[in-house]
C-alpha cells in the first residue's frame, strides 16, 4: 500500500499541533504535514515534535492567501500525486474583551474560518485519492450561539442550503449587516465566530454532497467535528479539556474506515453522531 498523506492546517500550536501529532502515531504508513503562516514557527513545532520521536513534515500555509495555498497544492501533486487526509483547522476568534468594532470581527473572522477553507476546498479537494477524509473543525458554539439564536427565516434558509453558492450568500450578507450594524434587527445572531462556524457546518452538508456525486472520489467522505472547550490561546486557556483531548474527535473522524458513508456531511462531537439539523 502506497503512503497515505495528510496534511493539518493551521498547526503549529493548540488543537492543530495536537492532531498532527496524533495522526503521526496513529496513520500506518503515513507522511502528516504541519503548516503554518510563519515558517520560523512551524519548523519549531516540528523540532518539538521530533523531539517526541515523531517525524512531521513542514509546509508553509497561510489559508487566507490563495498563493500560498496554489504554492501547497502544487507540492502535493507534484511530490505525492495527491491528498488522502486534509484537515481544515486554521481558525480565530476575538476575545470577549475586544475592543474592533463587531463589522471588523465579522469581516475578520469570516475571511479566515470560512472563506479561507472554502478556497482551500475548492483547491485541496481535487487532490483527494479514494478512501481520502476531509475534516472541518466546527464547533458547538455554532449551534448554541448561531443557529439556536438566529430568526426562524433564517434557520429554514440554513437548513434549505444545497450549494456553495447559498452559504456563501449567508455568510455575506451577515458580514454586510455586520458592518451596517443592523444584523440583529435582521435576525442574525451577535457571535461573529458562531456565525462562521456555522457556516462551515453548512457548507460540510453541501459539499459533502457533491462529493457523493463525484464517480471518481470512491469512499472519500467530508466530515465537519467539533473538538469540545478546549484550552488553546484562543479560548484564553479557559478550556476544560487538553489539546490532545481536543484532537481526539477530529483525528477519529479523519481516520474513518471504509464503509462509514453513512457519514458523509455529518458532524461529530465526542467521537459521536451530533444531530445539527
Amino acid at each position: 500500500m502506497s503512503q497515505r498523506v495528510a496534511l493539518v492546517t493551521g498547526s503549529n500550536k493548540g488543537i492543530g499541533f495536537a492532531i498532527v501529532r496524533a495522526l503521526c502515531k496513529q496513520l500506518d504508513n503515513g507522511i502528516v504535514y504541519l503548516t503554518a503562516r510563519n515558517e520560523e514557527r512551524g519548523k519549531e513545532a516540528v523540532a518539538r515534535l521530533n523531539q517526541e520521536g515523531l517525524q512531521p513534515k513542514f509546509h508553509q500555509l497561510d489559508v487566507t492567501d490563495r498563493d500560498s495555498v496554489r504554492k501547497l497544492r502544487d507540492f502535493l501533486k507534484e511530490t505525492h500525486g495527491g491528498l488522502d487526509i486534509l484537515v481544515n483547522n486554521a481558525g480565530i476568534s476575538f476575545k470577549g474583551n475586544a475592543t474592533e468594532p463587531f463589522g471588523v470581527q465579522a469581516t475578520v473572522t469570516m475571511a479566515t474560518n470560512f472563506t479561507a477553507l472554502l478556497e482551500a476546498n475548492r483547491m485541496l479537494v481535487p487532490l483527494i485519492r479514494p478512501h481520502g477524509r476531509i475534516v472541518n473543525l466546527g464547533s458547538f458554539t455554532a449551534r448554541l450561539y448561531a443557529f439556536e439564536k438566529m430568526s426562524k427565516e433564517l434557520q429554514t434558509r440554513f437548513q434549505a442550503v444545497k450549494t456553495e453558492q447559498d452559504v456563501e450568500n449567508l455568510m455575506r450578507e451577515f458580514v454586510e449587516l455586520a458592518n451596517a450594524g443592523n444584523h440583529g434587527s435582521k435576525g442574525w445572531p451577535n457571535s461573529a465566530y458562531a456565525t462562521t462556524k456555522m457556516g462551515v457546518v453548512a457548507l460540510t452538508k453541501v459539499q459533502a454532497a457533491d462529493i457523493a456525486k463525484d464517480n471518481t472520489k470512491e469512499d472519500v467522505l467530508m466530515i465537519c467535528c467539533c473538538p469540545g472547550y478546549v484550552a488553546t490561546d484562543m479560548s484564553s486557556h479557559k478550556g476544560h479539556l487538553t489539546i490532545d483531548q481536543g484532537a481526539e474527535t477530529p483525528v477519529f473522524s479523519a481516520l474513518l474506515p471504509p464503509g462509514s458513508e453513512q457519514f458523509q456531511g455529518k458532524m461529530f462531537s465526542e467521537k459521536k453522531l451530533y444531530e445539527f439539523w
